[in-house]
């Protein structure tokens, strides 16, 4: 990709042989009048460097500096200036600018100022990377667990973090989504730059385009000044769009729009301003069947479904649960040694978690709060937590001289309510206090049938 270089300066003439001079060197330009314009032209595209007149007409380029500075941090200035603003150039070198140019100057020194720049964005923007990546190295060591499928997920996030694919995050509330989607961002390319995410459930209806494009001032009630939507501010970064499927039909079609084109609008404004993102979204329902019921466009779904990633529940990776565990009381005991005993981990494992992993989190934090000692058992367990788990593990305790494994005793357990309730599944799930869906699900796992009846 060419090298953007933007042109500012209110010599026409100035103008057209300097542009000449750097299309001969393959750099891509696009001129600029004035220090006004120069500020439009910023905003609305992405450029690696700022080559600008220091006298103009209103926006100087000490000004144009300053406000380019603040609205590109990245961006490298050159600034073209008369011998009798050189000390000027010299304060300007201190507030930002990479070198400056004196009048008249030759070709060479033009093109030495600008490739000592582009090499010292170059370096910058390197060293940004490996502090990005080795940033992102420590914040997966931080998301923790031994499973299968965990260790097949992380390897995904891995091969697809470094590409700029967008990515459709799946899975119940509490899985995760958001860890992850931060996972690939941070072992991405982009690691650098902002990662900003978006809950589109929580956004009133009438505001959620404002917040995702911005507004100018005055383009309703209450829009008092100029507001950069989620995309601008996510601009360079990864923008996560999580709850997907709650955009109305209206605004997908406008969310479709700014993929395709890279450019947002903000409302009240004809403007149009080029963004580089690397979107990610989320949902914790099936978009497909949105699809097929309408109440999801097809043409957005396939856009952001192009890598689909499966965030795994709980209760499919129990494996990870003691290391969770552990983690967790790591983070809320602070530096106090506490433990949990084999009765609570057994419950723990063999909750159904519909919070996910949130739940658990939760959880701990409460045990940790109100504990007595440092040794968490079953008995300091919520009285709202699974019946089933504590009784499993309560049964797993009084069977152990018998050789009953836990999933015998939790199995044992199940047969029994059903058998006691006359293997009403409504009546079972209410006396072993759980709710029906759970019992149905253990019944599926431990392939329990009416011909477990016991007579």
């Amino acid at each position: 990709m060419a090298i953007r270089i933007l042109l500012a300066d209110d010599d026409p003439a100035l103008r057209r042989v300097i542009q000449f001079k750097l299309k001969q060197r393959g750099y891509e330009v696009t001129l600029a009048e004035n220090g006004t314009q120069a500020l439009e032209k910023l905003k609305e595209s992405q450029f690696d460097l700022l080559l600008s007149d220091m006298k103009m007409p209103g926006i100087n380029g000490i000004d144009l500096l300053e406000q380019a500075k603040a609205l590109r941090p990245a961006l490298e200035v050159i600034l073209i200036t008369a011998y009798a603003t050189v000390s000027q150039a010299v304060e300007a070198v201190k507030l930002g600018a990479f070198d400056y140019l004196t009048k008249p100057f030759e070709d060479d020194e033009l093109f030495v100022a600008l490739d000592k720049a582009l090499k010292f964005r170059r370096l910058e923007d390197e060293n940004k990377e490996l502090r990005g990546r080795l940033h992102g190295r420590d914040y997966l060591s931080n998301i923790v667990g031994v499973s299968d499928k965990f260790k097949s997920l992380m390897a995904m996030v891995q091969k697809v973090a470094p590409t700029d694919a967008t990515i459709l995050l799946t899975g119940e509330s509490g899985t995760g989504k958001e860890v992850i989607a931060r996972a690939i961002h941070f072992t991405s390319n982009r690691a650098d730059r902002d990662f900003v995410a978006v809950n589109c459930a929580a956004i009133p209806r009438d505001l959620i385009e404002s917040e995702l494009f911005g507004h100018v001032k005055g383009a309703f009630t209450g829009a008092v000044k100029d507001k950069k939507g989620k995309f601008e501010l996510a601009d360079g970064g990864t923008l996560l769009l999580d709850e997907i499927s709650e955009l109305e039909t209206e605004l997908q079609a406008k969310l479709l729009r700014v993929i395709q084109e890279r450019v947002v609008e903000p409302v009240g404004s004809e403007r149009k301003i080029e963004v580089d993102v690397r979107l990610l979204a989320a949902t914790n329902v099936d978009l497909k069947e949105r699809v097929a019921s309408g109440r999801f466009r097809d043409d957005l779904y396939y856009r952001l479904n192009v890598i689909p990633l499966h965030i795994p529940s709980l209760r499919e990776r129990q494996d990870d649960i003691p290391a969770l565990v552990q983690a967790f009381l790591e983070k809320f005991a602070r530096g106090e040694a506490v433990k949990t005993t084999p009765r609570l981990m057994d419950a723990f494992e063999h909750h159904d978690w519909p919070g996910n992993i949130r739940e658990l989190e939760n959880l701990i934090e409460r045990m940790v709060i109100l504990r007595h000692g440092n040794k968490l058992d079953i008995t300091d367990l919520p009285e709202d937590f699974g019946q089933a788990a504590r009784a499993a593990s309560a049964e797993t305790d009084s069977t152990r001289s018998g050789n009953l494994t836990f999933h015998e005793a939790e199995k044992k357990l199940v047969i029994d309510a059903l058998n006691k309730c006359g293997w009403n599944r409504s009546r079972a799930a209410e006396y072993l206090k759980i709710p029906r869906h759970v019992l149905i699900y253990r019944m599926k796992k431990y392939s329990i049938t009416e011909d477990s009846r016991i007579s």
